[in-house]
């Protein structure tokens, strides 16, 4: 009798397999949910392909994937857009490569760039890799007194300022008081910002695996960060500080607050994103005990001959850049979700 036979399927509305995948499946990382779908599917309009590999009814693997199409920036496939990580999650060698395969043959059927996929580890030898990003995580304690002498000395005493100058943290139910607080802080740095409907997506679609945490001083909101949690780690991805953050170190107790309410909930490892190598972020990271390890961002390339470059560090944007940063701050919440959707 003849095993029987892989088939490729693309996601519909039954997602319960597919998370129970996720679930178990070690090397899944929270952007690999089955709910990403539905949050960039309403928030950004993109059309998604939720891949998965199918032998008797039973998951052996699965691969988000959307397509961006963008006239300003690039007509991509990219597992996942909007995420650090993504690419195939398989517990066979087969699934992993037909899934692949799948991915190759959708990005000429439909005619992108390119197709990105956001790996932690290195896949394909052959493909083109960026080496841009670094990701950063590290073990939490289960007390805060523990995790606060993990804190090197220098950014443990920053730390301590900030717990002397009064502030306090509080856990948030929407974004009322993060996003004018992210807005003010992509403005800065010249990068538009996503819109309030993706982020209150995200609270909705993910619930109690979502949730914003915000210092304030003196009853004023100053910092605030919105949160992903998956088995034992803590995501912060989306944060804000106002005018005031810098000299309160308010960005620093951010995230000391939020280590304490992680540890709470149960978190044993900190996942801090990804970075541009050499930049004031990654830094940052590092000056907190961090050691940056690479990603392996790695492209098929369907409809160019380079890897496509679309970062903020790239030169030609330097102008954009900084036009950006002189618009009046309502502007840029109008304009700047509907150029972010794009930038996946």
């Amino acid at each position: 009798m003849s095993a029987a036979a892989l088939h490729i399927r693309t996601l519909d509305h039954d997602n319960a397999a597919w998370e129970a995948f996720v679930a178990a499946s070690p090397a899944a990382t929270f952007f690999h949910r089955a709910g990403w779908k539905e949050v960039i599917e309403r928030a950004f309009g993109h059309r998604c392909y939720f891949l998965y590999a199918e032998r008797d009814g039973r998951i052996e693997g699965i691969l988000p994937m959307v397509h961006v199409k963008s006239r300003l920036f690039a007509n991509a496939l990219i597992s996942t857009p909007f995420c650090v990580y993504g690419g195939v999650v398989a517990d066979t060698a087969e699934a992993e490569s037909a899934l692949y395969a799948e991915a190759c043959a959708r990005a000429d059927a439909l005619g992108v760039d390119y197709f990105e996929s956001r790996e932690r580890t290195p896949r394909h030898e052959a493909w083109p890799r960026k080496d841009l990003y670094y990701t950063f995580r590290r073990e939490l304690a289960d007390n805060d007194d523990d995790n606060l002498q993990r804190i090197p000395r220098k950014q443990r005493a920053v730390v301590r300022k900030g717990i002397k100058n009064g502030l306090t943290w509080s856990i948030d139910e929407d974004i009322d008081r993060l996003y004018p607080l992210y807005a003010y802080n992509l403005r800065s740095l010249g990068t538009p910002v996503f819109s309030q409907k993706y982020m209150r997506e995200l609270l909705r679609v993910f619930g109690r695996d979502c949730d914003v945490l915000t210092v304030t001083h003196e009853g004023e909101a100053v910092a605030a960060v919105l949160n992903f949690y998956f088995r034992d780690e803590v995501l912060p991805y989306y944060s804000g500080a106002g005018p005031s953050a810098r000299d309160l170190k308010a960005n620093d107790y951010l995230y000391w607050a939020l280590m304490q309410h992680a540890v709470a909930r149960g978190a044993r490892v900190f996942d801090f994103g990804r970075s541009k190598t050499d930049t004031g972020p990654y830094h940052f990271k590092r000056h907190w005990g961090f050691e940056p390890q690479p990603l392996a961002y790695e492209y098929y390339l369907s409809g160019m001959d380079a890897m496509p470059d679309i970062s903020p560090n790239n030169p030609k944007y330097a102008m954009f850049i900084k036009a950006w940063q002189r618009l009046p701050l309502p502007v840029t919440r109008v304009v700047g979700p509907w150029l972010s959707k794009d930038l996946g």
